[in-house]
């Protein structure tokens, strides 16, 4: 059996707001909030007591989804160190396809994302670049050019 789809990759942050604003900078819209608590809060994430709140936020196709948590209860705890480098296993990124890479960043810049590196030419096809955002987040643009 194969899977069905990817339905959204999940991102603890410790302010929602600034998160939401960050994503909704880059073209993502806000699809809703929700408090999530309860039995099978924990059951499903591992963790006893779990309060947080989440905004679902989706590409403007409608096809992807990123899910921003901020825990109340049991609090967030920091990976360390906090702003990994890019060979740390795991969650590497999350990568968008945008249209104007270079005023993308400028308008991402506002919102507090640090460019990592510098922008790059993939050939004659994309310009490339790695983003920290809100807690630490590695937002990957793509601009094809070619």
């Amino acid at each position: 059996m194969a899977i069905q789809r990817m339905d959204n990759v999940a991102i603890v942050v410790d302010d929602l707001d600034a998160a939401v604003a960050f994503f909704t900078e880059l073209g993502m819209e806000l699809e809703g909030k929700a408090q999530i608590e309860g039995l099978y809060a924990d059951q499903t994430v591992g963790l006893d007591g779990v309060r947080s709140d989440i905004a679902m936020m989706r590409t403007p196709d409608g096809h992807s989804k990123v899910e921003l948590t901020k825990y109340h209860t049991p609090a967030a705890s920091d990976a360390e160190p906090r702003n990994s480098p890019p060979n740390t296993l795991g969650l590497h990124r999350v990568m968008f396809a945008v249209d104007d890479i270079d005023d993308t960043i400028a308008r991402l810049r506002a919102h507090g994302a640090e460019l990592l590196g510098e922008v790059a030419q993939y050939e004659n096809t994309f310009r490339l670049c790695n983003l920290r955002g809100p807690a630490g987040i590695v937002v990957a643009l793509a601009e094809q050019i070619g």
